[in-house]
């Protein structure tokens, strides 16, 4: 059976409620983890919208962006780069201490606010 793009996106939503509390609780690496995930499953919802068809499981932004033909700010293009990049480091990360210095509070929290600022862009889409 095929999920559907509103399951997709109530659960790109719940993933991003799961970002803002590691956030609060000082969990800045699966802060970054889960807006990762939120924004992966957003556009997964966007795929499926799409193409009615289960998206493929892979962890790719940038590849689902594409293949929905975002039409996105070049900002928010910029945004998806970056946080796509971020995906591997934060799942298995090299040396804990060095990622830990990466995203301190100021840092994290600009992913955060781009992640949900991207999400919102991307319900809008639906």
């Amino acid at each position: 059976m095929i999920k559907s793009s509103n399951e997709w996106f109530k659960q790109a939503e719940y993933d991003m409620e799961t970002a803002e509390a590691m956030f609060v609780a000082g969990r800045y690496i699966y802060t970054v983890f889960m807006c990762h995930l939120s924004i992966e499953k957003a556009l997964k919802g966007l795929y499926a919208k799409k193409f009615q068809k289960d998206p493929p499981k892979i962890h790719n932004l940038n590849y689902y962006a594409e293949k929905v033909e975002l039409d996105i700010s070049q900002k928010l293009q910029d945004f998806i780069d970056k946080l796509n990049n971020l995906s591997v480091p934060t799942r298995y990360p090299d040396e804990l201490e060095r990622l830990l210095k990466d995203y301190e509070q100021d840092a994290t929290e600009a992913v955060l606010n781009n992640s949900k600022e991207l999400l919102l862009c991307l319900k809008q889409k639906l």
